[in-house]
């Protein structure tokens, strides 16, 4: 039986694997294969808390490659003379892979793919992470969405029931398998943490397909009916908590879609699709404008006047000390998970961009590093969204007011009293904003600031004012 390599990447899974799926249906016998090379990834390469959870993803695969008989072999880069000094010691005949739409990623398999056919392999990639290829949904014109209501009602207009594909039971393993290149152990890659800082993070996650698996199950059960709601209160578990798995390709998003779909649950059903839209969106936007992952969408911003980051205020954001609860709950969230509620996110990046007006591309550095699902295409539209300066953005001069948000969303304060336990000393309804408790109360507390670094007046009109400038250049001269 002639063999195909199958180089897995993001898409650490075998159900709805369209890369393999194209080497058993195709004939072949498929050799599994992970190479690592996080310098051929550009100015992003994979954080800390992406290649902790890299690390325990890929034993997850392994480990049931195994129970079929087969195995998941993994190598140190380069990718391109890996892949070909593999297919040359096994005498493959073709490698399947499945796309990835990060700029640097999408140049470097571009190339390696006409090395490989020029080698007379057969080289083939397909679509494993979108519902949707980038360049599938598009204006009347030809032309990229640039807002995402009319992107996400074209898309679902295009949508068509997928079938989905389960893998073979058993996979054969190579006549001569001393033969096959054993590369390196897992440990070999040097992706787990060596001091073990990433235990919250599996508190609450399983890497792997099966741990993607139930925990699609648990939110089709017990979290979609209510998600409309539940989706905006950080005290609850109201989210899929999908995304790690998402982004890890762990589960396939057509398979999470027609879940959802076969609920039947309604307007439920429509919310949750969306946020999957906002998925799409974020890889249409990063493949069409992929200067984006470091500039402003909106070139109005190029000049946009942002404070200088003091390092002492940057820190104090980054492990949640800014004196803002709601904000440092968040912070503090995902220091010792790896995870942050989307709505907290949204509060957290808007402090920093507008009450401290420090550059986005501070923050989505932060979150790069420290994110279990740490993704490009959402990290830089997210980012952008938040501070004005992107596609569908809200404006600039929109200054969300943390305190209000919170009492909204988390009215007992649940959320920031399960991250922020120094404020237990004071009464609920003060732990929003405890600069505004009665001095009796407030020379209670300890270990924490009486007061925010920046204060909610003060932040909002240092962002106005910035705003105006902007404004003004743009505005046409007579």
């Amino acid at each position: 039986m002639p063999i195909a390599l199958v180089w897995f990447r993001n898409d650490l899974r075998l159900d709805d694997n369209p890369a393999l799926r194209a080497a058993v249906e195709g004939g072949y016998q498929p050799l599994m294969v992970y190479i690592h090379a996080p310098a051929e990834e550009g100015e992003w390469p994979p954080g800390a808390a992406s290649d902790a959870w890299r690390h325990r993803s890929l034993k997850a695969l392994d480990d049931r490659l195994r129970a079929r008989g087969s195995v998941l072999r993994c190598f140190h880069g380069p990718t391109q003379a890996t892949l070909e000094s593999i297919a040359v010691a096994v005498d493959a005949e073709a490698v399947f892979w499945n796309r990835r739409y990060e700029p640097a990623v999408e140049a470097r398999d571009t190339i390696i793919k006409g090395a490989l056919r020029r080698a007379g392999l057969r080289a083939e990639s397909f679509n494993g992470s979108l519902l949707f290829e980038p360049w599938e949904v598009e204006t009347a014109q030809g032309d990229p969405y640039r807002v995402f209501t009319p992107f996400w009602k074209r898309a679902r207009g295009q949508w068509r029931t997928p079938r989905l594909w389960q893998a073979p039971d058993h996979f054969e393993a190579p006549e001569d398998d001393d033969a096959v290149p054993h590369g390196v152990p897992l440990e070999g890659l040097h992706l787990a943490p060596r001091r073990g800082w990433d235990h919250g993070c599996w508190e609450r996650f399983t890497p792997g397909e099966e741990g993607a698996e139930d925990a699609l199950s648990r939110f089709l059960q017990a979290s979609l009916a209510d998600y409309p709601r539940a989706r905006d209160l950080p005290a609850v578990e109201g989210t899929s908590r999908l995304s790690p798995h998402l982004h890890f390709g762990e589960i396939s998003v057509v398979r999470v879609a027609q879940a959802v779909i076969d609920a039947g649950m309604g307007e439920a059903g429509d919310v949750c699709l969306a946020q999957l839209g906002w998925r799409e969106f974020a890889h249409h936007l990063l493949h069409h404008y992929p200067h984006t992952v470091d500039a402003d969408l909106d070139p109005r911003f190029a000049d946009f006047p942002w404070a200088r980051p003091q390092h002492g205020v940057l820190a104090a954001w980054q492990r949640g000390r800014t004196g803002v609860p709601i904000v440092d709950a968040g912070m503090r969230e995902l220091w010792q998970t790896g995870w942050m509620h989307n709505r907290v996110r949204m509060l957290a990046a808007s402090y920093l961009t507008k009450h401290l007006r420090v550059h986005w591309r501070h923050g989505a550095r932060w979150f790069w590093d420290t994110l279990v699902d740490a993704d490009l295409a959402n990290n830089t539209m997210g980012w952008q969204w938040v501070a004005g300066t992107g596609a569908d953005a809200a404006p600039y001069f929109r200054v969300f007011n943390p305190v209000l948000q919170a009492r909204r969303f988390d009215p007992d304060a649940a959320y920031i009293s399960r991250w922020i336990p120094e404020l237990d000393v004071l009464p609920p309804a003060h732990r929003f904003a405890p600069w505004e408790a009665p001095d009796p109360l407030l020379k209670q507390l300890r270990g924490y600031p009486h007061q925010p670094v920046v204060g909610m007046a003060e932040g909002r009109q240092a962002a106005l004012a910035a705003y105006a400038q902007v404004r003004r250049k743009a505005e046409p001269t007579n």
